[in-house]
């Protein structure tokens, strides 16, 4: 019997993917919410996900701390991006025949 540990059996082309997609969510963000995002912590990592030759858990950390300035602003701002979401949709209904 395998026992893994949490992250484990992760490869790292996974994570490179991964802390792609997590870059993509952050720019996703700052376009619909025209705010952007301060993320001192991930970014004195200095590195990002076109950094393939550093290693596994460097990017497993910068996944991870990306991950949670990202989380901690959008609980910040939960309830104004609800509305301005909200807003949005039904005008994107209203317009669609």
């Amino acid at each position: 019997m395998s026992v893994y540990y949490t992250g484990d059996w992760v490869q790292k082309e996974e994570l490179l993917h991964l802390h792609m997609l997590m870059v993509t969510v952050k720019k996703y963000y700052e376009t619909v919410t025209g705010d952007a995002i301060t993320t001192n912590k991930y970014d004195s990592l200095l590195i990002s996900p076109v950094h393939i030759h550093k290693n596994k858990n460097s990017h497993k950390e910068a996944l991870l701390t990306l991950a949670g300035e990202l989380v901690e602003r959008i609980q910040d701002n939960n309830g104004l991006i609800l509305s301005e979401y909200q807003n949005k949709s039904s005008s994107i209904i209203a317009i669609k025949p």
